[in-house]
């Protein structure tokens, strides 16, 4: 997809102005991404304990 330099600028001035989102974003995905396509069923147990730590985490707040 070919981005137009008005549309590259607005691109580069979101990422500047919202860092924690974006990183937010890119890190989310890569999650997402290394679950679907690379873990193993060990990753995946593993992971599953890390999120219901997770869980129990945010609900005691």
């Amino acid at each position: 997809m070919v981005l137009s330099d008005a549309q590259r600028k607005a691109n580069k001035k979101w990422h500047k102005n919202n860092k924690e989102r974006a990183n937010y974003i890119a890190m989310r995905s890569s999650a997402r991404s290394f679950i679907r396509k690379k873990s193993t069923l060990d990753d995946l147990k593993e992971l599953e304990q890390i999120i219901n730590n997770r869980k129990k985490e945010l609900v005691d707040e």
